[in-house]
């Protein structure tokens, strides 16, 4: 079993420094209230006891006591309902630690449970296995290969989908209405969080995508900054769709890179309704500036981190945010040990937008809307079967959306002669076995052409090129 390291809950410590502010406020609240808790504390405790007592007294069976103290625990953080507070015994900080690791072998996604089932709670890394599966926040887990998912432990879940790189696994997922399978190739996760290229539209622009928040991502973002502009980059694309978040100091690094000194990144709100904020300056970015004009590309995926990182650059440097609504995680956690086994993810606070909005459940707005095709956003195609004429189906309805999306003159939910003819035509320039269904080879190349077609009609990546170009085109 790996701990919790120092590092990790160290970190946690400063967080909760930034958001409660001066040591001495924070001691001086706790010292003042400590007499009046403790005593209605242990009233509340007597209860837990009595009943721990009843149980490993009278029981008809053997109980482990450890058994009874995780479930009192995981009991306590339940009864909060809030989806980001976690009890975490033994095995739970085990695939927390691994998370945490230089890298990790699985699928690249988060989970949570929500009424009984594992849910994806928001969008996969991107460039992972449940990433190039097509696999999306609020997709329901039903199966784990043949293992049904309701009630089981979020840690079982979790330990049944990771495994040893190159191994397959199959997920029964719901979304909405529908329901299919998916099989994904496990693969190494890493670590590295920023890659950077400059545009093929224009040479002087350069893009970074961010798939998280980690604990190099701020070095490797200046890094990566400082590469491009010897490569001539004299403005930047920062790409944060898809990023499901991480870790506060990071996020505040990087905002303060392009605010200027003094200005806010993020303010907090306690349980005290104490107001705090992170603001700008040499102590987060130790001097390293961006002042090039720069945008920044938003999704329903930009989640927590990524929505402090948005907001900054939105409110606080008047720079565009160009895609869609974010996801809308308005709250922060921390992470602390509560043995040597076991520790806890616990909400700590609000945060809001330097204006002092709170974006919870609601998400950013874009300054600038902009979006994929709606195909884009279409289950996968089955894969455990294949579709043939005469049949009708959700799966063939989506079959022809996908074949008109490649300009074939297919609709409705029916396979008929211009399905079976539009197949035969793909399978023929695909060089296929020419069968007039749709198989998992068939349906395979459909996604990949479709992959490639979605990313050359990537509206938010266009708008943020001609932003750039009209904004660099002023300053000439």
């Amino acid at each position: 079993m790996k701990k919790i390291s120092p590092k990790i809950y160290f970190a946690s410590l400063v967080t909760v420094a930034v958001l409660f502010g001066a040591g001495g406020y924070l001691y001086g609240t706790i010292h003042e209230l400590q007499n009046e808790t403790v005593a209605k504390s242990n009233d509340d405790l007597a209860q837990v006891q009595q009943l721990y007592d009843e149980i490993k007294g009278s029981y008809y069976r053997d109980v482990d006591s450890k058994t009874l103290v995780n479930g009192a625990l995981k009991g306590m953080t339940e009864a909060l309902d809030d989806p980001y507070t976690t009890f975490l015994d033994e095995e739970g900080s085990s695939q927390l630690n691994q998370s945490l690791s230089d890298s990790f072998e699985g699928i690249g996604a988060t989970l949570q449970i929500k009424d009984e089932y594992p849910e994806i709670a928001q969008a996969p890394i991107k460039d992972t296995p449940a990433a190039k599966s097509g696999l999306r926040a609020n997709d329901i887990i039903l199966k784990v290969d043949q293992m049904t998912t309701k009630g089981k432990k979020l840690a079982e879940v979790v330990s049944k989908i990771r495994g040893k790189k190159g191994t397959e696994v199959v997920l029964q997922i719901k979304r909405g209405n529908e329901t299919f399978a998916v099989t994904l190739k496990r693969d190494k996760i890493p670590l590295h969080t920023v890659t950077e290229k400059i545009s093929n539209e224009n040479k002087q622009i350069g893009v970074l995508q961010i798939s998280s928040f980690g604990e190099n991502t701020a070095k490797e973002l200046k890094d990566a900054i400082t590469s491009l502009r010897k490569q001539g980059a004299k403005s930047f694309i920062l790409d944060v769709r898809q990023n499901p978040g991480g870790l506060l100091d990071q996020v505040e690094k990087m905002a303060s890179m392009f605010l200027k000194d003094g200005q806010t990144i993020v303010e907090f709100k306690d349980n005290h309704h104490t107001v705090s904020k992170a603001v700008a300056g040499e102590k987060f970015d130790q001097g390293f500036k961006v002042t090039e004009p720069t945008v920044v590309l938003v999704d329903s995926g930009s989640a927590s981190a990524s929505e402090i990182f948005a907001a900054a650059l939105k409110e606080s440097a008047k720079m565009p945010i160009i895609g869609t609504t974010t996801f809308g995680k308005g709250t922060v956690q921390t992470v602390s040990p509560i043995d040597d086994k076991s520790s806890l993810k616990l909400t700590v606070s609000k945060w809001l937008t330097p204006k002092g909005n709170w974006i919870h459940e609601k998400g950013l707005e874009p300054t600038i809307k902009a979006d994929f095709p709606d195909y884009a956003y279409l289950a996968p195609l089955p894969r455990d079967k294949e579709l043939k004429q005469g049949q009708s189906s959700d799966e063939i309805k989506r079959l022809n959306r996908f074949l008109k999306a490649l300009g074939y003159d297919t609709a409705g939910d029916v396979f008929n002669e211009k399905t079976k003819n539009a197949l035969k035509d793909f399978q023929t320039k695909q060089h296929l076995e020419v069968s007039q269904t749709l198989n998992k080879e068939t349906a395979d190349a459909i996604e990949k052409q479709l992959t490639t077609q979605i990313t050359s009609h990537d509206e938010a990546y266009h708008k943020g090129i001609d932003v750039l170009k009209k904004e660099m085109a002023s300053k000439n």
